[in-house]
């Protein structure tokens, strides 16, 4: 199998924040891999801009340093001195005058414009208002807005109104970087590319559906900002309420991108409210020398959740009565995310003596060995009489796409592709955050009321006891969760 390589057009890339974590760890290796992989033109350019002092050569060796940090493999690769070739810095003060003229100078008339805010939200508005200002962002610039967008709805709907007074909706990317996975995607293409399973995936097949993004990694080094967050807030209002979109949406008239977004704003729309006794709040508890929550947080009063589990109901004709379950959280037993679908049980079974078939379920690995596994009964070999046995129909990317499954291109190496494309099927429009936060506020409202502490769990296991109960006190089970 040949992929095709479609080269974008000619571009100025602006990246706000570009001596920052994320940028350093995610966006300028993703980018790198794309030059590599020959996807942009010859005079593109990416322009860093940041609070530190440096010159082009100064910021070069910086992104040297991060490219052999956290790509080591491509340290050397000879490609990387083209590369920096096209990379340039700009000193400037998001929140005052000092290089937005350097910055405006610049730029390019004529070439796709992008401005890539990897920055604190609270400079989102700043920000998009000096572009504005200055003149430097075009009619047909795009901004990309990494999350928290917002902190709850108010917030969302303020920072949307900032950017809504210099910029277009079709001018803005909210990005969410679990969209950009490679299965995250292939979930629409085996939902409305394959006879096989759009004709079952509704209630009068489907049993459940469980979501699970569980990590191994606690919050310290970042303690500060994940207490004013948490697992809600952090995974749950924006990664698995995609996920839960892109499973339970209607199929839209065409692949486009408000055709697929309004059709996801629907599902978030008929969400039901969760009651209190439907969610599971944990915090990972000290275990021999591993801190617990309180101390990588540095705060040992602290209520936030490090671990929420909680059962969905979508009130439309296609999901009534089909639950869906989520849970995510730290310092779980391994680092794994994943969809599992499950169906229902045959109404009948003719193999009395076989043993009860086992319910087909198909599993949507996202991380780590990106794939999908679809469970089915079959006759046990042997002459022994008719034994049922449930094996599994495997699809690993890796494997079944050879060199190019095991090169896959980054979740954020695709979403910049699509900026520059001005793709926005893989971005959340201003109406479906808003209609996340609406969903979600009520819950983290109760909580916050409320007195109680999240359940204590042991780091390494697969959280507090009571989200196991969450499942079987309706006769099911969570998967388990490994590596």
């Amino acid at each position: 199998m040949v992929s095709r390589l479609i080269q974008v057009d000619d571009f100025d890339l602006v990246i706000f924040g570009a001596t920052g974590d994320l940028a350093r760890r995610k966006i300028l290796p993703g980018l790198f891999r794309r030059h590599a992989a020959g996807q942009f033109p010859e005079a593109a350019r990416i322009i860093g801009a940041a609070r530190s002092e440096m010159d082009d050569a100064g910021f070069r060796a910086e992104v040297r340093a991060a490219i052999a940090e956290f790509d080591p493999t491509r340290a050397d690769a000879p490609e990387l001195p083209s590369f920096l070739e096209r990379l340039s810095y700009v000193a400037i003060d998001a929140k005052g005058d000092t290089g937005w003229q350097a910055l405006g100078a610049r730029m390019r008339p004529g070439v796709v414009q992008a401005f890539y805010f990897s920055v604190a939200p609270s400079l989102f508005g700043e920000l998009a208002e000096r572009l504005a200002r200055f003149g430097i962002a075009g009619p047909d610039a795009r901004i990309v807005v990494e999350k928290p967008f917002g902190r709850d709805l108010a917030s969302a709907r303020a920072l949307n109104a900032t950017l809504a007074r210099h910029f277009d909706e079709r001018q803005i990317y909210r990005i969410d970087h679990y969209l950009g996975k490679e299965t995250v995607q292939n979930l629409m293409a085996v939902r409305f590319a394959n006879m096989l399973f759009e004709p079952l995936w509704n209630a009068h097949y489907i049993d459940h559906v469980q979501i699970t993004v569980a990590e191994t990694v606690g919050v310290a080094g970042r303690g500060a900002y994940y207490d004013q967050s948490g697992a809600m807030r952090d995974m749950v209002q924006n990664h698995l309420m995609q996920l839960v979109c892109l499973i339970a949406m209607e199929p839209p008239y065409h692949f486009d991108p408000d055709a697929v977004r309004d059709e996801k704003l629907k599902v978030i729309r008929a969400l039901e409210p969760v009651p209190t006794t439907d969610i599971v709040r944990g915090q990972y508890a000290a275990s021999g020398e591993t801190p617990g929550y309180r101390t990588d947080a540095e705060n040992e009063a602290s209520r936030t959740e490090s671990f929420v589990a909680l059962k969905l109901r979508i009130a439309n004709w296609r999901w009534q009565g089909v639950p869906f379950y989520l849970r995510t959280g730290k310092r779980l037993r391994a680092r794994t995310s994943e969809i599992s679908v499950v169906f229902r049980e045959p109404p009948h079974s003719i193999f009395d003596e076989a043993g009860d078939p086992r319910t087909n379920e198909l599993v949507i690995r996202l991380q780590p060995n990106e794939g999908m596994n679809l469970k089915v009964n079959i006759k046990e070999p042997g002459p022994g009489g008719m034994r049922l046995v449930q094996v599994p129909l495997d699809m690993s990317f890796a494997e079944a796409l050879g060199a190019e499954g095991k090169d896959m291109p980054d979740a954020y190496e695709r979403l910049i592709t699509d900026v520059i494309r001005g793709n926005q099927t893989l971005f959340m429009r201003g109406d479906e955050v808003e209609a996340a936060w609406a969903w979600a506020d009520p819950v983290i409202a109760a909580w916050e009321d409320a007195t109680a502490r999240p359940e204590p769990y042991d780091p390494g296991t697969s959280g507090p006891d009571e989200a196991l109960g969450l499942m079987h006190r309706d006769g099911r089970r969570w998967r388990e969760i490994k590596a």
